[in-house]
């Protein structure tokens, strides 16, 4: 048998196993697992390396709508760019449905957004802000047969967040067409309330963002959100969870039976509030929703990891620059946090930081790195297993790491789109040094070799809902 490309002599590694192992790659798939491969046209040396899934980002914000005169840091081609620098071979993007307009509409926007700018493979979430009627009873139905298999809703900002009924509204609309719903949990309402008495106290510098975002209101919501799914009875994720009270609602919603899938980042691992209380304005760079916490948070969030309480480990990179009049000093950001953008550039760092902290300093195991970055959100995201292994049919998306690469994280080498990196200084060991993307070299010591290869990635149904015929459902 002749390869299009072998790898040899590394260390290959999925969400339950570890062997040495050579891979065969033919027509970008992995057609072989064995001992001594060499009839190739080429052939990668893996000597010392550990050959890993690439990494699946499956909550990642790219060129999009952001309020009056704010723009995004990455579009398409430069959030790609930096997820591939960083081990990702898919992101999972969402697709932002605005106020009045149809989803089909969104999409068509999203995809010419997209096309022939992607570096690494892609596909959306749709984003429910105006759930209609016919939204609900037409278009989401037809699209999740179309492959669009999740979706996401707000408890929080204004415009964007629905009203318990709207919630429950989609949720049953999701249980009837087998679509997965991801839900960013904090109480807009308590939120509000805070933000005035701050302002009626003269509070107002980018540190007190994260004092009228307290950890109950984001505890309160998920376990409305819980309780909502749990009248529908129906499955859902929730995302980005900085702290131990919201993630014991998960455990306790497990407990009771229900279906539920967690979702931490680095934010809640790395950063804290005093990131925020910085001399003058630099606290902006740090203002994310929901806020980084404090080092007990930490920890938790750590334990969530170490557990399984969290399936996933996503950055939700939203990246704004932060000198910048349409990024986080924009006019009025510098008078209010109100109006200081939300959201952190992350993409590129995830895998680094949770291989480094997590692996290397024994937190967690290489498998459990792969499953939590990589195996669980192609599972849960109806992209497994042509995603998210190392299999004999699957798609050829490999990462090599260096575990004993050593790097200063900085800005420069990040290549996404922001002017800053939260992260900026901290040693990183381990580090991905070549990506393939369906048997293809994307990126190779830091650099994209091939741009635009990113292929749009239609999805099935996640393995988080119930098989209609068996009963039957597979946690990741």
């Amino acid at each position: 048998m002749r390869f299009d490309t072998v790898i040899r002599n590394g260390t290959v590694v999925t969400a339950s196993d570890t062997f040495v192992s050579d891979v065969g790659i033919r027509d970008g798939r992995i057609v072989a697992l064995a001992a001594d491969l060499t009839e190739a046209d080429e052939v990668i040396d893996a000597t010392g390396l550990f050959v890993l899934p690439g990494g699946i980002d499956s909550h990642v914000h790219l060129d999009q709508p952001s309020g009056d005169g704010i723009v995004m840091a990455d579009d398409f081609d430069s959030g790609t760019r930096s997820a591939a620098i960083g081990g990702n071979s898919t992101v999972l993007a969402f697709c932002m449905q605005e106020k009045g307009q149809s989803l089909r509409e969104a999409l068509k926007i999203y995809h010419a957004k997209a096309d022939g700018k992607c570096h690494v493979d892609v596909s959306f979430h749709l984003v429910i802000t105006d759930p209609t009627a016919e939204v609900l009873g037409q278009e989401l139905p037809a699209l999740v047969e179309d492959g669009y298999t999740s979706l996401k809703v707000f408890m929080t900002y204004e415009g964007l967040r629905l009203r318990d009924d709207e919630i429950l509204a989609t949720l049953d609309t999701a249980r009837r067409t087998g679509a997965l719903v991801m839900v960013h949990c904090e109480n807009e309402d308590a939120i509000r309330y805070l933000i005035g008495r701050h302002e009626e106290e003269g509070k107002l510098a980018p540190k007190y963002h994260a004092t009228t975002r307290p950890v109950a209101a984001e505890r309160e919501a998920t376990h409305r959100a819980l309780s909502l799914a749990e009248i529908v009875d129906v499955p859902i994720v929730i995302v980005h969870v900085s702290n131990r009270e919201a993630m014991e609602e998960i455990r306790r919603a497990r407990q009771r039976g229900q279906k539920i899938a967690g979702e931490t980042c680095p934010q809640y691992l790395m950063l804290t509030a005093d990131d925020l209380d910085l001399e003058g304005l630099d606290g902006a760079k740090f203002v994310c929703s929901p806020p980084p916490r404090d080092k007990v948070s930490q920890d938790a969030c750590w334990e969530g990891i170490e557990q399984g309480v969290f399936d996933l480990f996503s950055s939700d990179h939203c990246p704004f620059r932060f000198d910048d009049p349409e990024g986080k000093l924009n006019e009025k950001g510098k008078r209010h946090f109100r109006w200081i953008p939300n959201g952190i550039p992350g993409v590129a760092t995830r895998l680094p930081i949770l291989f480094s902290e997590g692996v290397m300093k024994g937190r967690i195991d290489i498998n459990r790195f792969v499953a939590v970055t990589s195996t669980n959100h192609a599972k849960l995201y109806g992209m497994y297993p042509q995603k998210g292994t190392i299999a004999i049919g699957s798609d050829a998306d490999i990462a090599l790491w260096d575990p004993q690469e050593r790097v200063t994280l900085t800005n420069e080498i990040l290549q996404h789109g922001a002017d800053y990196t939260p992260y900026e200084g901290q040693d990183i060991q381990g580090w991905p040094v070549r990506l393939l993307v369906r048997g293809q070299t994307i990126m190779e010591r830091g650099s994209v070799v091939e741009a635009g290869q990113g292929q749009y990635q239609s999805r099935k149904r996640s393995n988080l809902i119930a098989d209609t015929n068996s009963g039957a459902s597979v946690r990741p």
